[in-house]
């Protein structure tokens, strides 16, 4: 089962990944072109050479982009499959369309939404070269701390459900998911590298699309993938 689990959420991370794509080349693209289009403008007030494109613009924003998201969907697709296969009758959810959509939901919030509310997106020219190994990784172990603290959660919140009641129980589980995150964010240190000038509704409308496109790609996950499991998985 495992192994038609992986190759069913690749082949659903595929077509999120082409949603996605779609999304991206409507919405984050013209954000992006005004971006760099205020980069050029400093190094030409600066008085600087512009660097020579290693990679066109137009292969950036068509075969790029596609292959960038596809590629990503893909793989986080197969990870959705794995812990679709590794929470299936653990966790007290039999339902597979209930499940996917709370494994998404969840996913969402512990891969994407909260490391986005301490390190947002960057569109071109916001941003420092000199701290980019800082800011990754950063990003990452936010990451790898936020997934822990909902895994932890979760342990917590099953048995506090028998006690409790389900809602007083999982309500308690996710206050200490947030109380968590919470501390784990002040620690984490500040960065801010946006430049003077830099129109504050592109940098808005940039992480918002951001944001926007992981939704799609999760929305994607929790719902197709529970539609095709449920057929062979009926609850």
């Amino acid at each position: 089962m495992t192994r038609t689990l992986l190759l069913r959420g690749m082949l659903v991370g595929m077509v999120a990944g082409l949603l996605v794509f779609g999304f991206a080349r409507w919405f984050g693209e013209p954000q992006v072109e005004r971006a760099i289009a205020f980069e050029q403008s400093l190094d030409h007030t600066g008085g600087n050479a512009l660097e020579p494109e290693m990679v066109s613009r137009h292969i950036q924003r068509t075969v790029g982009l596609f292959t960038g998201v596809v590629v990503y969907g893909t793989a986080m697709g197969g990870l959705f499959g794995l812990v679709f296969a590794l929470a299936y009758g653990r966790i007290g959810i039999t339902a597979p369309r209930v499940l996917s959509a709370v494994l998404a939901v969840l996913g969402f919030v512990s891969i994407v939404l909260v490391p986005s509310l301490k390190y947002p997106a960057n569109p071109p020219a916001v941003g420092n070269p000199d701290t980019i190994g800082l800011r990754t990784g950063s990003f990452f172990l936010l990451i790898a701390f936020s997934v822990a603290a909902m895994v932890f959660g979760l342990q917590v919140g099953r048995p506090l459900a028998r006690r409790l009641g389900p809602w007083n129980g999982w309500f308690l589980a996710a206050i200490l998911y947030v109380a968590i995150i919470a501390l784990i964010v002040q620690s984490c240190p500040e960065i801010d590298e946006v430049p003077a000038g830099f129109p504050a509704t592109l940098l808005w409308k940039f992480r918002v699309a951001a944001l926007e496109a992981q939704l799609v790609l999760w929305s994607a996950f929790g719902w197709l993938f529970g539609w095709l499991t449920e057929r062979n998985f009926p609850s």
